[in-house]
């Protein structure tokens, strides 16, 4: 972890349920230090919380109001929302602070906290290191609100409703989705409802899959880790395009009228290109991350366009975004931000976004996709016991760069560890699939043994 962080990783903090540090008590501290961290002088603290379906999600929302309450701040609440519902709930109501209690895609188990700034954006590193110093100090315990300061709790009734309407604004008024048959997967997750309601009142007929969660079944043979089963239905209900949302809803996968799978960085090729033509992509510059596909980066250069590299995390493409004043950017996996309309990956809004083109075009996504030329590319995703750093494993050093000396320039290699999880990634790129597939085993192995506790 950067900067100090030991709780907080690349996407919040995240960890297995009821074990720490991902326990009611230390949640609840987590609690009293976004209220003490956040709050604005000269104006009543109140925060947002939001969570996904996940049965462990009841005792977090539970601890994190107790925590922030007793700092004097208020709570609303508004239910399972998709994380960019939350941020967008956060700024419209003039919040000091949303908090999404969600791991995302990973399993029922785990459970994870990320918190927005008043403006709708993740806090940065330094802000999160601030946050943890403050939960482990006593000073924090001599900040809690008198008996007659407490603050209180509360749902906010209507935040579905406010977060399809501020969906379907961003989709242009001109156009419907009148005679589109849309599979959408839900994940059994947060965009259950809204994900489906979206759609639906713009005028599609929409076939609704994995949306009827029961706190232990979110991502489980669902949703965009699991886009088989939503391409299935595609065929077998003819439909024009398949939907599929994570858990959390910050990220979507596509599937065409044939069923196969459009990821994240087809569709920064679509929506880039056609932005690149209508003049509307800011500086001509899309931003991704060093785990996008060389062929992303040659569709947007051959279009006339650019493209900029960050570390993985769809946190880090928006800090770039924002220093630069980009409005387009995501990562292969899904997380597509459009600044124009949002503050973070928002998979409704990217889906609206590919939508609206193949409505206008009037022409079939697998036709659309055509833009991007994938490189054939592997990623092997590897459990760990320990993340020794890769600059003292000098035989997996040697592998890599006798690996780039023979790709030249028609490839590359990217190992790293994963920000979330005990596990190791690595991806390389050429253009001999068979031979890239055995030097990424290669690698893999060397890693288990070097990485072992």
């Amino acid at each position: 972890m950067s900067n100090g962080r030991t709780l907080f990783g690349t996407d919040g903090m995240r960890g297995v349920a009821n074990l720490e540090p991902m326990t009611s008590a230390t949640v609840m501290r987590l609690g009293m230090a976004i209220a003490a961290r956040l709050r604005q002088p000269g104006r009543h603290t109140r925060i947002v919380i939001g969570k996904d379906t996940r049965l462990s999600g009841y005792m977090f929302e539970s601890a994190l109001a107790a925590g922030i309450v007793a700092m004097g701040a208020d709570v609303w609440l508004t239910g399972p929302l998709p994380t960019p519902g939350i941020a967008f709930i956060t700024s419209s109501m003039r919040c000091d602070a949303g908090v999404v209690i969600s791991a995302s895609h990973n399993p029922f188990e785990d459970n994870g906290i990320k918190v927005f700034a008043r403006d709708g954006y993740k806090l940065p590193d330094h802000v999160e290191a601030e946050m943890e110093a403050l939960m482990a100090s006593p000073e924090l315990d001599a900040q809690r609100a008198a008996p007659a300061d407490i603050g209180y709790s509360r749902k906010i009734e209507d935040s579905r409703g406010r977060y399809v309407v501020y969906c379907k604004a961003t989709f242009p008024s001109e156009l419907t989705l009148d005679g589109l048959r849309i599979v959408v997967d839900g994940a059994n997750g947060a965009a259950y409802r809204v994900g489906p309601a979206v759609f639906e009142e713009l005028g599609a007929q929409v076939i609704a899959i994995h949306t009827n969660p029961n706190g232990k079944n979110i991502n489980a043979r669902a949703g965009a880790l699991h886009p088989q089963t939503m391409a299935e239905a595609v065929k077998n209900h003819e439909a024009h395009i398949g939907i599929a949302f994570d858990g959390d809803a910050d990220r979507l996968v596509l599937c065409d009228e044939h069923g196969a799978i459009v990821d994240g960085d087809a569709v920064m090729a679509l929506c880039a290109t056609r932005m690149l033509k209508q003049n509307r992509l800011v500086k001509q510059t899309l931003v991704t991350t060093v785990m996008s596909n060389i062929g992303l980066e040659r569709a947007i250069r051959g279009a006339g366009g650019h493209v900029v590299r960050t570390q993985v995390g769809d946190r880090y493409v928006v800090e770039e975004m924002r220093k630069h004043g980009y409005n387009l950017g995501g990562e292969q996996s899904g997380h597509l931000v459009f600044l124009d309309h949002a503050t973070t990956g928002d998979g409704i809004v990217a889906a609206l976004h590919v939508l609206a083109i193949m409505v206008r075009e009037q022409k079939p996504l697998s036709e659309l996709v055509q833009v991007m030329t994938r490189t054939p590319q592997v990623l092997i995703n590897s459990a760990v016991e320990k993340k020794v750093p890769l600059d003292q494993l000098p035989a997996v050093q040697s592998m890599i760069k006798d690996i780039e000396r023979q790709l030249g320039d028609d490839g590359r290699v990217l190992v790293r560890y994963s920000g979330t999880e005990s596990k190791v990634r690595v991806m390389i790129e050429g253009m001999d699939q068979v031979q890239i597939q055995g030097w990424a085993e290669q690698i893999t192995a060397e890693l288990a043994k070097s990485c072992r506790a």
